[in-house]
């Protein structure tokens, strides 16, 4: 191995420079900010890598264009150690964990790899680079026990941030990498997330974010029963907190105990994330998903009956394996007649190592590319009217800054990263993170445009 030096950095801190590139899920996103947390310390943390000392990737491991996009980001970090001033490049996240020995083969520039239980090794592997050039490229032994818990260095807007409540999934559907990559279902003590988000709040966070792969099954494992409507009463309790958004709620697995708690407790948002994936019983037998058409519809039936206003997010995957058009149509009706305020579309991916990759009836990837713009043009359109019924409604918005024109923030209706936004503008100045009421007064494809009413801010 070529020797490699690290010189000391000529400033203040005198303390060498991480930058972190941080790909995939929010859940991916948490384990970059906890890995920064456990660094800030020892390190001095940049937002531009092109100043970094050290470099990180979180990379995804989810779908093959998740993977590419891990490969390429590596590829073009490593291009940093000629042309600015890396010399120091770490993989970590789900596709080392899946690759790990594959990958440090592909791109041998990685210095240090580790796999998704391993960040609190961290700091130690990057001394023993630095004093000793000792590459770390074997990825620890995985642990279905470890959760990633600790200080996190915040990535998102100083408004709002995620709280993981579990870690790894049971789930095992058929076309899902994740329990492989993640392990089991394991939830985190209550009084951990409690802790969390009080010093988040304590930071000026207003909008704490629950997820999980499945956050309806929290508590099952530790507590012996679901017990996420008990950690959301616990959290409302937390006084800078305004808003609790819970996101990726399987359907099967919702309770009452938690529709009640959502319907009543005014800090929870009337805002939940359903990962359907499909609709057609013959296809969710086939992605080895616990729950029926007859059953989805009951729940939101039930979800829309009992909590006034919810609004519902849903995904689903078109071009499964066997998926003929009788079962595509299934989507178009059921959207068409539920009309689903926030819908997500994606070809269906196949990865190897699932069941799904494996089994007979793969469809082309053009049917699957048609099927889904098809299913995306029809919700644009659902989308539209119901944007159309929200002209004259006045909302509570979560301001999170300003374009150059407007003022720009969140409804309830809409979740930070995946959602629209509401546009306004206002004679008075007004703070991020504060919260203002905004009239709609003009709805977009998918944002909305409003003007603030003074009366109802006093």
């Amino acid at each position: 191995m070529n020797e490699i030096k690290i010189e000391k950095l000529n400033n203040t801190s005198n303390k060498y420079k991480v930058g972190m590139v941080s790909l995939g899920c929010d859940k991916n996103r948490v384990d970059s900010e906890i890995i920064l947390g456990k660094m800030s310390n020892e390190y001095e943390i940049t937002s531009d890598p092109k100043i970094a000392d050290i470099i990180i990737v979180n990379t995804c491991g989810f779908i093959e264009s998740a993977k590419q996009e891990s490969i390429d980001t590596i590829l073009e970090m490593a291009n940093y150690k000629i042309n600015y001033k890396c010399k120091l490049l770490i993989a970590t996240g789900c596709l080392t964990q899946r690759y790990g020995e594959e990958l440090g083969n592909l791109i041998p520039e990685i210095d240090i790899m580790l796999g998704v239980n391993d960040y609190n090794k961290i700091n130690e592997f990057i001394t023993d680079f630095i004093e000793g050039n000792k590459k770390a490229l074997e990825l620890l032994n995985y642990s279905d026990e470890n959760i990633n818990e600790g200080k996190r260095i915040l990535t998102t807007q100083k408004e709002s941030a995620y709280i993981r409540i579990a870690e790894g999934c049971n789930n095992f559907c058929t076309y899902c990498i994740i329990p492989k990559i993640r392990g089991k279902f394991r939830s985190r003590k209550m009084e951990n997330i409690i802790n969390e988000a009080k010093d988040l709040s304590e930071n000026g966070v207003k909008e704490i974010i629950l997820i999980a792969q499945d956050t309806t099954l929290y508590g099952s494992d530790i507590y012996e029963k679901k017990s996420l409507h008990l950690l959301i009463k616990e959290l409302a309790k937390i006084g800078g907190i305004k808003w609790i958004r819970v996101l990726y709620c399987y359907p099967e697995e919702i309770y009452d105990e938690l529709i009640d708690e959502i319907a009543n407790n005014n800090k929870v948002v009337k805002y939940l994330d359903l990962p359907i994936q499909h609709i057609s019983d013959k296809i969710l037998k086939l992605m080895g998903r616990k729950t029926s058409k007859e059953d989805i519809i009951n729940k939101i039936k039930k979800l829309r009956e009992k909590i006034s206003n919810i609004v519902l997010r849903t995904t689903f995957i078109v071009g499964f394996p066997q998926e003929t058009k009788e079962d595509f149509n299934e989507i178009i009706d059921f959207l068409q007649e539920y009309k689903l305020d926030k819908v997500g579309v994606f070809p269906y991916s196949q990865e190897e190592d699932t069941p799904a990759a494996k089994m007979d009836g793969q469809i082309g990837d053009h049917i699957k590319s048609k099927r889904a713009e098809e299913l995306m043009t029809i919700q644009k359109d659902v989308s539209e009217e119901i944007n159309k019924l929200k002209i004259g409604r006045l909302y509570d918005i979560l301001v999170e800054g300003h374009n150059g024109e407007h003022y720009y923030g969140r409804s309830y209706e809409m979740a930070p990263e995946i959602d629209a936004n509401v546009l306004f503008k206002s004679s008075k100045s007004i703070k991020n993170g504060q919260f203002i009421k905004v009239k709609i007064v003009e709805n977009m494809d998918y944002d909305l445009v409003g003007v603030v009413d003074y009366e109802s801010c006093k």
